[in-house]
């Protein structure tokens, strides 16, 4: 099933004013206001901005905050990228202020009978036998055909416990592909995944088509780490009536180990790199650098430099270590 735009918000454009630059699309960066931001974080998001100056987009930033949340973190992260001469294009958007949008979104689904309960637990789904050829920790289609005898007596059971169902899409369970302009063509299996979780906390793959369709984003820039929930992402937006989205995934930032970096992994955020001596040309030098772009005439030393002269056609697939300085 594929279904139209209609006014409740779902569709692309809507239940936001994109303002009169919404036909040229935008790109956006959406972290997480966990804590600071480290420096792959960072990598990403001037990415993202790069991307959009260089193909006439807008920029936009999202607070996706509706579950792990510090304080004063949304703030800090976008006086980081202020200070690297970065500042989104319009007020950004506060997903904990959207629960309605989200609600709606699943409302529409439900109405087409793609929604159902789901009472599993993380164990139970880990334990259960796996479908032919599923990927390691697809859902197994647990509750997707209980009766609704089985259903009450299973939502009873959790009201006992003071937990709720999941609530899951109805998905046809095939393999499914999106082109990457760095990666090529990404296929995963699309299975039935959460719309809303059984604490009641909307999922990240409901909220991100959501929001993009609303406001106008057209092309995803983000760790290639997401890359494979990309043909999930499309699939529900396909449903909900979203315009095409265009993906480029681009490589992780790793730690000397070859893990993805992480703060215990030494000085990696922007404020402590600061405290280290780094400057903001120091930064760019950085960025330069891990992007493969230290062979040319220019050094980079600011966001200007960053757009006039980095070629996403260039970029390298492969991720990049960083070492964090030592402050000796």
């Amino acid at each position: 099933m594929t279904a139209g735009p209609t006014a409740d918000g779902v569709g692309r454009g809507a239940g936001r004013d994109t303002g009169p630059g919404a036909a040229n699309g935008a790109g956006r960066f959406a972290p997480s206001p966990s804590g600071d931001l480290h420096i792959g974080n960072i990598r990403s998001g001037l990415l993202a901005f790069v991307r959009a100056r260089q193909t006439g987009r807008r920029f936009l930033w999202r607070i996706e905050d509706l579950d792990r949340v510090k304080p004063g973190a949304a703030e800090s992260q976008l006086a980081v990228f202020a200070e690297l001469g970065v500042t989104p294009d319009e007020e950004p958007l506060v997903q904990s202020s959207r629960l309605h949008r989200y609600a709606a979104a699943i409302d529409r689904l439900d109405k087409a009978g793609l929604v159902y309960e789901c009472y599993c637990s993380r164990k139970d789904i880990a334990q259960a036998p796996s479908a032919p050829h599923a990927p390691p920790g697809a859902y197994p289609g647990t509750c997707r055909h209980l009766g609704e005898g089985d259903r009450e007596a299973r939502r009873a059971e959790l009201a006992e416990q003071g937990r709720q169902p999941a609530l899951r899409l109805r998905t046809d369970n095939a393999a499914h592909s999106i082109h990457d302009e760095l990666l090529g063509e990404v296929t995963a299996t699309v299975d039935d995944l959460v719309l809303r979780r059984g604490d009641g906390v909307f999922a990240y793959n409901l909220t991100v088509v959501v929001d993009d369709s609303a406001s106008g984003v057209d092309e995803v820039l983000r760790g290639d780490d997401l890359a494979s929930s990309a043909p999930r992402q499309a699939y529900l937006a396909g449903l909900l009536g979203a315009g095409p989205m265009g993906w480029l995934h681009v490589p992780l930032v790793l730690n000397s180990d070859g893990r993805r970096l992480a703060k215990r992994d030494g000085a990696v955020t922007y404020q402590q790199l600061c405290a280290l001596g780094w400057t903001v040309a120091d930064v760019f030098a950085w960025m330069q650098q891990s992007l493969g772009f230290d062979d040319a005439d220019e050094n980079w030393t600011g966001i200007d430099d960053m757009v006039a002269h980095l070629d996403f056609g260039r970029l390298d697939a492969q991720p990049t270590v960083f070492v964090p300085p030592s402050g000796d």
